[in-house]
């Protein structure tokens, strides 16, 4: 019995994997609270588009001759932010075609720089990530970014929840419908380029997605939808990690698969609730 109780803790006494563990507790309930505002305000393919457009970025990062292309994929991304916002409003074209159009350009471009300049499999680890590889450091960032996005889910939850149930009864309040979008697409764009080197772009939008998906099916008001996410979302992200560290598997894969079987769990649950 001994033996089977330190085999199941064994990962517990290697840094990298205590450092991942700090990491996802920090970066769980920060998706889960991005995630549960990105599904109300119908920005999926946004998130989506942004975490393929980061590979622009790092081409950027990659010209530049920069071996951490954080900065320039931060950049990038809210120039992206702000041509996107500047589209919606402006443009006659629907929010999903402007989203769609900004992210085949931005991958395309990010594509043709690498292929010329910097070695597309030089980057390949952005592409699955490595969240084993975050430093002390590295998990104090997150850790900042968490106290970021908190103080603006406390200032701006309210208008932005207004903002995503009705624009012009939110315009009638004398709320900037435009800025509250901008300051909440911006923090999503940040997040998840911050993130996207431990997570991996391929996988950064499912986690940021299925736990508050899950919520949603299970909530009854918004305070339980945003609870449940962040249970969900830290629940897998812990399974996750521990279940990739014994099966040999890639952590943030893992994560969403975990993630994904909550969600069935869930939508279960509401067919035989019958909601």
């Amino acid at each position: 019995m001994d033996s089977i109780f330190n085999l199941s803790f064994e990962w517990i006494q290697y840094d990298f994997m205590r450092n991942a563990l700090t990491a996802i507790i920090l970066v769980s309930p920060l998706f889960a609270l991005l995630g549960c505002m990105v599904i109300n305000n119908q920005m999926t393919f946004f998130s989506e588009a942004l975490g393929h457009a980061a590979l622009t970025g790092i081409a950027i990062g990659a010209v530049a001759g920069l071996a951490d292309p954080t900065w320039p994929m931060i950049i990038f991304a809210t120039f992206l932010t702000g041509i996107i916002t500047l589209l919606r409003k402006y443009s006659a074209a629907s929010t999903d075609t402007i989203v769609g159009l900004v992210m085949a350009f931005s991958v395309a471009l990010g594509i043709v720089i690498l292929s010329k300049y910097g070695g597309i499999n030089k980057y390949s680890k952005f592409l699955v990530g490595d969240i084993l590889t975050i430093t002390t450091g590295e998990t104090i960032r997150l850790a900042i970014t968490l106290g970021v996005v908190l103080l603006l889910w406390i200032l701006y939850f309210n208008k932005l929840f207004l903002v995503s149930l009705n624009r012009s009864l939110a315009q009638s309040r004398g709320i900037n419908v435009w800025l509250v979008e901008f300051i909440f697409s911006l923090t999503v764009a940040l997040v998840v380029t911050v993130s996207i080197q431990w997570i991996g772009l391929l996988v950064i939008n499912s986690m940021l997605i299925l736990p508050a998906a899950a919520a949603r099916n299970i909530a009854r008001n918004i305070s339980s939808y945003t609870l449940i996410a962040v249970g969900i979302s830290l629940v897998s992200g812990i399974s996750g990690l521990i279940s990739s560290y014994y099966c040999g598997t890639a952590t943030g894969a893992t994560i969403v698969l975990i993630s994904m079987g909550f969600f069935i769990l869930s939508l279960i649950w509401r067919i035989r609730k019958g909601r």
